[in-house]
């Protein structure tokens, strides 16, 4: 579909102009740093439900999953339906609780801020070494979202790679810089409503393109018998235990991962959070379903050959081929809205570690608040420049950085935050070997294996972590009777 292509373009003008219009909205209702992290805890039971999946999705739900799907079929709906499990846990066991306790012991505003409170941290070493993990696995997140915003205007718009990079980031470097989580979020809501329309639709109208369901299957088992078989990889090799463990391992993520995280903390009123649940697990299991689905009938059809990193843009070529020009910009935009509303939340927590937790702690620790509102945002700035460099390989697979990430934050927060919610015998110690352990453990596994083993590195890495979490608290002397106190008097308003 080349630039001259109206009806597209048009689509995109207007997606894009009203999302700026929601960052200037906000600009101008932004007051203080609270204001522009976690939007004074104001978020309503829709907007928190879908802007915590939006931005839990990603560009992967509409390029990186549809494109496993399309070279591994039904192999794929192992990680769909681990984070399935995972998101319906993580809104079970975190929301209620994380809400609570980030409110009521020292109005924590950040996770780091939490893990300080929580264990009345007065050295700042919990918060910092946080923030630098924050730090770390963000910059290669927001990449990850950079790579397929860059890798949809190229296909789309014919554009280079590079041009296509900047100019999808600047977009939402914009509106972020503005408006600050209640801009990043109330965006997450309109783009999480586009996507759920996009990967609703274009998946049946390629359905029936193909004449129905069952025609497709019929074709797909023509093609490959091993695509419809969960068991079977599409080599035909029986799928290993192993393997069916790691594709599962994708819900263990859930529970450390900042960007969504903020979202139960910023819910106007817990009581609601069960709706909110409600909202998000009908929203997430149609979306992977027939994210799966995509893929699969992109194969079927097929749209084009694709290899290798390729392959996540069948999503695009299905819309190419499907859709009228005008529904084709919309369902386009849907994609740029997968994108921008998992960048834009990962560009807000990584500025607010930099501000919060480094410059407030360590730097200034009288920093006014209008002070510590443009540091914030300048450390958007920032924080963007570094993952368009990291971004700028057109190599690069959105699902494989997607992945590292993903389990860089599972295991280094996952274990910590569900032990810190539930157990009150943990200890400062005990968080901080958690934090060290996991996190250090997915950066080496990969290159200290060496192939060996083809273990996702969030199961070893959050494993590891728990085992240093429960082992170092118990070898350490039992937490001050007024840690015990607030958690036994949180937990009980929580019950209640």
């Amino acid at each position: 579909m080349a630039l001259n292509n109206a009806h597209v373009i048009i689509a995109f003008a207007v997606y894009l102009t009203f999302m700026l219009a929601i960052g200037w909205f906000f600009y101008r209702r932004t007051r203080n740093l609270a204001d522009y992290i976690l939007g004074g805890r104001g978020l309503n039971s829709w907007v928190a439900a879908m802007s915590a999946q939006a931005s839990d999705m990603s560009g992967w739900l509409l390029m990186g999953l549809p494109g496993f799907a399309y070279l591994a079929g039904l192999e794929a709906g192992w990680i769909a339906l681990g984070l399935g499990i995972g998101t319906y846990l993580n809104w079970k066991l975190v929301a209620s609780r994380l809400r609570r306790y980030t409110e009521t012991a020292g109005d924590a505003l950040t996770i780091p801020d939490y893990f300080e409170n929580r264990f009345h941290d007065r050295s700042h070493v919990l918060r910092v070494v946080s923030a630098l993990f924050i730090l770390v696995f963000f910059l290669i997140y927001t990449a990850s979202g950079f790579v397929a915003g860059a890798k949809l205007f190229a296909t789309v718009f014919e554009l280079p790679y590079l041009t296509a990079l900047i100019l999808g980031a600047l977009v939402i470097i914009a509106y972020t810089f503005m408006g600050g989580f209640m801009a990043v979020s109330w965006t997450d809501f309109f783009q999480g409503t586009i996507m759920f329309l996009a990967i609703l639709v274009v998946p049946i109208l390629a359905v029936l393109h193909k004449g129905g369901f069952t025609a497709m299957i019929a074709d797909l088992g023509k093609l490959n018998r091993e695509f419809l078989d969960p068991f079977t990889s599409a080599s035909g090799e029986t799928i290993t235990l192993v393997a069916v463990v790691s594709l599962l391992a994708w819900g263990l993520g859930y529970f450390g991962q900042p960007h969504i995280l903020a979202r139960f903390m910023a819910i106007r009123n817990p009581d609601r959070i069960p709706r909110s649940r409600h909202i998000a697990m009908t929203w997430v299991i149609i979306s992977l379903g027939f994210a799966v689905l995509a893929g699969m009938a992109g194969a079927a059809l097929p749209v084009e050959s694709l290899v290798g990193p390729d392959s996540e843009k069948v999503f695009i070529l299905l819309v190419q081929r499907m859709a009228h020009p005008l529904a084709a910009g919309i369902f386009l935009s849907a994609i740029l809205a997968a994108i921008m509303s998992t960048a834009d939340s990962q560009l807000l927590v990584t500025s607010s570690a930099i501000t919060r937790d480094f410059y407030k702690v360590l730097l200034r620790p009288r920093a006014r608040e209008r002070e510590l509102l443009w540091v914030s945002r300048l450390a958007v700035l920032g924080v963007a420049a570094v993952a368009l460099v990291l971004a700028m390989n057109p190599e690069n697979s959105v699902l494989g950085l997607v992945a590292y990430a993903w389990a860089g934050f599972g295991a280094t927060f996952g274990p910590l935050v569900l032990i810190s919610l539930y157990w009150p015998r943990m200890t400062r110690k005990g968080a901080l070997a958690g934090i060290v352990v996991g996190g250090i453990t997915v950066l080496v596994w990969k290159p200290l294996s060496g192939g060996i083993f083809n273990l996702y590195e969030i199961v070893p890495g959050f494993l590891f972590s728990t085992l240093a979490i429960l082992a170092f608290s118990l070898l350490d002397k039992e937490p001050a009777a007024d840690i015990k106190k607030e958690f036994i008097r949180i937990n009980a308003g929580e019950a209640r």
